[in-house]
């Protein structure tokens, strides 16, 4: 893949990945109305973190902001490692795993430094965009999710260590489309690692 297809894959991820988060945005209410059930094991569900997995947040009054100020760092870091991949004429894996990852990590960042500025908040009505009473500022965004997978719920067996007896879901993250991106070009990376670090020799072959 040459560094213009990936330039366009990024875009396209890009644009499917804030079109989905501004519908949703505006159109559900947080965590709560506007639930959607496509069936018993997948809904889209708006919650907002503060970009880190899990809903992790680093503390103190400038936690958030160091959070961003660190994705946009690693964002440079891996722009020039697609750009410097693409001069070296790398693998198509390797070319298609980092376009995946910088296309997540700037849809998240994306969130960050502008939602907090654009939108107002999704607490208990339906947020609106360019709204005069913005939930926070530049920087200082929330992360929109909204793919909930509840496939299993329910009681462990009690014989289980530990967690027996408990109420257990499986899985109970909710992510977005930048987050897919992320992972599937990390899978990318681990599942096909010898064909995406495949060195070319002086004859053109990959060994």
């Amino acid at each position: 893949m040459s560094l213009r297809g990936s330039i366009l894959f990024i875009i396209v991820i890009l644009a499917i990945d804030q079109i989905s988060k501004i519908y949703v945005k505006t159109n559900f209410i947080y965590g709560e109305a506007g639930q959607i059930d496509i069936t018993n094991w997948f809904k889209i569900l708006l919650i907002e973190n503060e970009g880190m997995a899990w809903g992790t947040k680093i503390p103190g009054q400038y936690g958030k902001l160091t959070l961003t100020v660190f994705r946009i760092f690693a964002v440079m870091g891996i722009a020039y490692w697609l750009y410097d991949s693409s001069k070296k004429h790398s693998s198509n894996f390797l070319m298609v795993a980092i376009s995946l990852i910088f296309a997540g990590a700037v849809g998240n960042i994306i969130d960050s430094i502008f939602y907090g500025a654009f939108f107002d908040d999704s607490y208990g009505h339906l947020a609106t965009l360019f709204s005069e009473n913005p939930y926070g500022t530049w920087f200082h965004g929330r992360v929109v999710d909204m793919f909930y997978f509840p496939i299993w719920e329910g009681n462990l067996p009690s014989w289980l260590p530990i967690w027996g007896g408990k109420e257990f879901k499986f899985f109970n993250a909710i992510f977005n489309v930048a987050d897919v991106a992320i992972s599937t070009g990390v899978g990318i990376l681990i599942v096909f690692n010898k064909k995406a670090f495949a060195k070319k020799t002086s004859l053109g072959n990959v060994s």
